[in-house]
């Protein structure tokens, strides 16, 4: 009986190591940190993309979470719109509040290297961190953007993103994508807003403020926007500003979600540059 006991305790305390995680509460975010069992290579931060909520903390990317636990990475899955205790829709989200959080969760692991992933619009965010904050090591952006778009409001006259307060200029809706908008057809909808050329030049991420390692990675037959084509434009915006760190877009045949179907790429790219 006794041995028994030892062996269901061990199984516990070892499940616990390799599972072992921390709830996060931070303005304006929710948030769970996941700890690897062996010494922290880094701290990864997931952010999820319009669906809202904490898409990395669910059981659908529980296998791939896992698999950076099993790397030796830290995991922080970090919802910033949708959530409890953070603002209901993706719309003035402060990136300083994000940033914020990653600080509580970097106090909490033993390492000072920072990896940001996001799909759709947590790319944008994970894009704009690396832009904003020198301490971000590493970023990987699936079916990214490299401009600011309006918040998903009823009116789209806002921006999706703020710092220190202030709004990020973005590109509007305009007359020509109202028509797209109102038959669902998001990707036409991208494709007339980005015909205002001023309003895109205005919000484009600065990219090349970025001091960390860049992978890319997009479907060409997203149904949603652009994403090739918007990678695309970062990667030739890195070339000109003369970047010095590595950048990398990788594109596969495939919708919106491609990339998501492609972590073996983004293992890679950690393994070699973060």
């Amino acid at each position: 009986m006794k041995l028994l006991f030892k062996i269901a305790f061990l199984l516990i305390f070892t499940c616990n190591l390799v599972k072992g995680q921390d709830t996060i509460q931070s303005k304006n975010t929710d948030a769970v940190l996941y700890k690897p069992s062996k010494n922290v290579r880094g701290l990864v931060v997931g952010f999820g993309g319009s669906e809202g909520g904490n898409a990395w903390a669910s059981k659908r990317w529980k296998t791939v979470r896992d698999q950076f636990l099993d790397k030796g990475y830290a995991f922080l899955a970090l919802a910033y719109f949708g959530s409890v205790n953070s603002p209901k829709q993706l719309d003035k989200i402060e990136i300083q509040d994000v940033h914020n959080t990653i600080d509580i969760a970097k106090s909490k692991v033993p390492t000072d290297k920072i990896a940001v992933i996001g799909g759709s619009r947590g790319a944008d965010l994970a894009l704009l961190l690396g832009s904003y904050y020198s301490d971000i090591s590493c970023i990987v952006g699936l079916s990214s953007s490299h401009a600011v778009f309006p918040g998903n409001t009823d009116h789209f006259s806002t921006s999706s993103w703020t710092f220190g307060g202030k709004e990020l200029p973005f590109v509007p809706v305009n007359e020509a994508a109202v028509p797209f908008m109102m038959e669902r057809k998001i990707r036409k909808a991208f494709e007339a807003m980005l015909q205002d050329k001023t309003a895109e030049e205005k919000s484009l991420i600065k990219v090349e403020n970025i001091k960390a390692p860049v992978l890319l990675m997009s479907g060409t037959d997203d149904e949603i926007c652009p994403s090739s084509e918007m990678s695309e434009k970062i990667i030739q915006r890195l070339k000109n500003k003369r970047f010095h760190y590595r950048y990398e877009h990788i594109e596969f045949k495939g919708g919106h979600s491609e990339p998501y179907q492609h972590f073996d790429k983004v293992f890679d790219f950690l393994q070699n540059n973060f």
